[in-house]
């Protein structure tokens, strides 16, 4: 009886699985309501992205990282443009580790509490 429930998680190599989720390539389902989509923020033609996708309804996971080493004066002036577009459609956004930052659209809201 244990060889038929027997865990098959035993041959699984966890780093490599985590390290592979990222070069998958993904297939956009027509009939989706919505993406989470991971921008890196790093010009303001990214910015802009980012904008239209939060108007298109979807979620936007994005990485802050490069730009926060290069220039914060002008992440925080771009992270500004996004909280002011972001409060206009009342979506919402979070900063969720040191390099990312979650920004929802309207109807989706972030559970913020500090741990």
């Amino acid at each position: 009886m244990d060889k038929i429930f027997k865990k098959e998680e035993d041959n699984v190599d966890i780093e490599e699985f985590l390290n592979n989720l990222d070069v998958e390539e993904e297939t956009m389902v027509e009939d989706a309501d919505a993406y989470v989509k991971p921008v890196s923020l790093s010009s303001e033609e990214d910015s802009t992205m980012v904008v239209e996708e939060l108007r298109k309804g979807n979620i936007i996971l994005l990485n802050i990282g490069d730009l926060s080493k290069r220039n914060t004066i002008k992440l925080r002036e771009m992270v500004n443009s996004i909280k002011d577009v972001v409060d206009e459609i009342n979506g919402d956004i979070a900063r969720i580790s040191t390099e990312r930052i979650l920004v929802t659209p309207s109807k989706v809201k972030i559970i913020k509490r500090k741990e």
